[in-house]
């Protein structure tokens, strides 16, 4: 045991952290707002976006960006490997919403399909 704490990057640098990670499974930034302290990102060809930032959506910023599926906030300093974990744990949030984002529209579409032929 070495006895150094472990390296903890301020909260800025830990939201370019979580960015640079983020990037390496497809995602870049489409959006920030006016302030500069929230991204939006997106993978290619893809209609949904993963906000990221050192603050909680408020309800309007819901109902602006439907698109959202999921939030990764970084308010405090925190080391690269809990940085690493949130985002692993925002991708998988991320992906769960899309899913069930796709499948209700997969369902509204055949729905509506087989209420014109009836």
């Amino acid at each position: 045991m070495s006895g150094q704490a472990p390296r903890r990057l301020p909260p800025l640098a830990a939201l370019d952290h979580a960015a640079r990670l983020l990037a390496e499974h497809g995602f870049h930034v489409v959006a920030r707002n006016e302030r500069g302290d929230s991204l939006y990102l997106q993978r290619e060809g893809c209609a949904f976006a993963l906000r990221l930032s050192n603050h909680a959506r408020t309800a309007k910023q819901r109902q602006r960006r439907t698109d959202v599926l999921a939030s990764l906030v970084v308010r405090d300093a925190c080391s690269p490997e809990q940085v690493a974990a949130l985002v692993a744990g925002t991708l998988r949030d991320f992906d769960l919403a899309r899913g069930r984002r796709e499948a209700q529209a997969s369902g509204a579409a055949s729905d509506s399909g087989a209420a014109s032929r009836k």
